[in-house]
């Protein structure tokens, strides 16, 4: 238990020294100045700048106009995507001879990759060609991770422009996100991952004779460049069907813990970004203080009920000093699948190193509430920084309610128009989770897709449209997705959980840049002091266990009862 607790702290003391000084350098890309690789990068943003028909320094873009390039390239990506999976048994790079998907799951594929969720209802070496895998699936992970990025940006220049209709240009903004944030980091993650074992081939899968004597496949391929970019740009989808407890994707104790650092890098680099270019650093800090105390809750729960293990187990002859280890790679232990867990959900992420499915009751509502409340604790690369501004600014007015004065950020007026946004996408995940939950929990199609009985089954489902709605992308291992209805319901989740937070929220950016600055006064609520802190966590909490308490009342936290109480379904 101690070199896990010695672990957690070295976690976090990296992540934040890594974290800021990665933070100020994207504040200077996205400011346009100049960086280290400006004069390697320069010219190929010119050429691909040129190619959009823009210039970086003059076609600042209204919100609305940013929103429809944004939505144009994003439909633009998923029909090239659609079709690559559709036409997969007759394109190249197909060693396996694996046939095309059918219209429901590559609907839903398809979806998940745009929008940065990588959900997958199906096994990636079962299922994907190489070209899929690379010029599909890959290319996604770069371009909808760089697509919250650019939006993450443009939501920052609105929050402190002043006077102005332009929130920058998004062909720009992700052009910049490519070039100059993903693919460096993803180019040195890559030959790490390759380093430590991982594969990237495009050789056929080979087959082996085990020590017992029984055949097996082992299945290769271009491993260690998706992964990369999967972590980096908390994409998660998993190249093998178990993701990253699968030793081709996680081959040592040293891939697990920087993969694991991978995951938050960007998101947490987001507030200093942020602080940076408002020029107050101190409002950074106290949301990225919010986004760390909201983490260190989550991870405390999660290891707590893990290494408790599960007592109805007690009087049986089972080891239980380590923990709960149903579900959990050896190689790992506790410790690691409740940080990973912990990571993973609290980024949009998704990959797994252990199955969730097998957490204890407690163990699993963790996680499954940080995707609940908008996935911003540290979120999506960009949307989890974006999602938490909404609640900056709900927080915000409530405190200009409790002193009597009109609410005001970084010297703008938080008037009815950017609450009444905001209020808006706060719904986006009770109807993702509530509303698609509740019709998969009754209609018998959909039903059928439960393994358990009982609270746990209720579980698997609110998990399911939680991941799909929060655009995260993990699964609890025992639901069995894949069918027409869910394909098709939790495609329209994840679009629902990306789209509608992304339009309302470059609204609420537009708005603001317009808006004139008023000098703070004796009256001014301070949005950089530990009250501040502790009332935004506050307002994110009771947003959160107002809206999906009675859910998880009948689901988790009656499952976690009744494992106390000893009975099992």
């Amino acid at each position: 238990m101690a070199s896990d607790i010695l672990q957690f702290i070295l976690y976090c003391v990296l992540l934040t020294a890594l974290a800021w000084p990665l933070g100020l350098y994207m504040a200077s890309v996205f400011n346009g100045e100049r960086t280290f690789l400006t004069p390697i990068l320069a010219p190929v943003e010119g050429l691909f700048a040129s190619a959009c028909g823009v210039d970086g320094q003059k076609c600042d873009q209204h919100w609305t106009r940013y929103a429809l390039s944004v939505l144009a390239f994003n439909a633009a990506g998923w029909l090239m995507l659609y079709a690559v999976l559709r036409l997969q048994g007759v394109l190249p790079w197909n060693p396996q001879g694996l046939p095309g998907l059918s219209p429901d799951l590559a609907f839903n594929t398809a979806v998940s990759f745009v929008t940065n969720t990588n959900w997958q209802a199906y096994g990636g070496e079962t299922t994907m060609s190489y070209f899929s895998q690379m010029v599909g699936l890959t290319v996604q992970n770069f371009v909808s991770a760089a697509t919250g990025i650019a939006v993450g940006a443009a939501v920052i220049r609105g929050f402190f422009g002043r006077e102005t209709r332009g929130i920058g240009n998004f062909w720009i903004d992700l052009i910049r996100s490519v070039l100059y944030v993903l693919l460096p980091l993803s180019i040195l993650f890559g030959l790490f991952l390759v380093w430590q074992g991982v594969p990237q081939n495009l050789t056929h899968y080979v087959d082996v004779t085990t020590l017992e004597g029984a055949k097996q496949t082992i299945a290769q391929g271009p491993a260690a460049s998706q992964i990369a970019i999967k972590q980096l740009g908390t994409n998660g989808g998993g190249f093998f069907n178990a993701n990253s407890a699968v030793p081709y994707e996680n081959p040592t104790p040293l891939t697990n813990f920087v993969e694991m650092l991978a995951i938050l890098l960007i998101p947490a680099a987001f507030p200093f970004m942020f602080g940076r270019m408002v020029k107050d650093m101190r409002q950074g800090i106290a949301i990225f203080a919010a986004m760390g105390i909201l983490f260190l809750a989550a991870l405390g729960l999660t290891y707590g009920s893990e290494i408790q293990g599960n007592p109805v187990y007690a009087e049986m002859p089972v080891d239980q000093t380590a923990g709960n280890m149903e579900g959990k790679e050896v190689r790992f232990g506790v410790g690691n699948s409740a940080l990973w867990a912990s990571a993973t959900t609290a980024a949009s992420n998704g990959s797994v190193n252990a199955m969730h499915d097998s957490f204890t009751p407690l163990g699993a509502l963790a996680p499954m509430l940080q995707m609940q409340i908008g996935e911003v604790v540290f979120g999506g690369v960009g949307s989890g920084f974006y999602g938490m501004l909404l609640f900056v600014v709900l927080t915000v007015f409530i405190a200009g309610l409790m002193v009597g004065r009109t609410p005001e950020y970084l010297g703008k007026k938080i008037e009815a128009r950017e609450v009444k946004l905001a209020v808006i996408t706060f719904l986006v995940m009770p109807l993702g989770v509530l509303v698609f939950g509740a019709m998969a929990a009754v209609i018998p199609t959909a039903l059928a897709s439960v393994q358990d009985a009982g609270p746990h089954g209720l579980s698997e489902i609110l998990y399911a449209y939680s991941s799909g709605t929060g655009n995260n992308g993990s699964a609890f291992a025992g639901f069995g997705a894949n069918t027409p209805y869910h394909n098709t319901m939790i495609g329209i989740a994840m679009l629902l959980g990306r789209y509608v937070f992304i339009v309302p929220m470059l609204a609420i950016a537009g708005s603001l840049a317009a808006k004139k600055t008023v000098p703070a006064s004796a009256g001014t609520f301070p949005t950089h002091s530990p009250l501040f802190v502790g009332l935004l966590v506050a307002v994110i909490l009771i947003i959160g266990g107002l809206t999906f308490f009675p859910a998880l009342a009948l689901g988790p936290i009656a499952e976690h009862t009744a494992m106390l109480a000893g009975q099992t379904f």
